[in-house]
């Protein structure tokens, strides 16, 4: 399964925080489950926020795991 789609971004106010663009039918169980077994990285919350342009997760992560580190292997900096 897929929740995930589109391009990523930083919250740069918080180093830990990334932002997708997800399927709009997705659940924040599945997003959390799709996030972790592709980045291999563990979650603490998920905010969702939907507008004109689709559904947004906020992810959060775990202290000992870096959105910066993640962000570089996907190519977002």
């Amino acid at each position: 399964m897929n929740a995930m789609s589109g391009t990523p971004s930083q919250d740069l106010k918080d180093g830990n925080r990334l932002e997708f663009v997800v399927r709009r039918d997705a659940r924040r169980p599945e997003i959390k489950k799709a996030f972790e077994e592709r980045f291999d990285a563990k979650v603490d919350k998920i905010n969702v926020k939907i507008s004109k342009d689709g559904k947004h997760a906020i992810i959060k992560l775990k202290k000992g795991y870096s959105a910066e580190e993640i962000g570089m292997r996907i190519g977002i900096f």
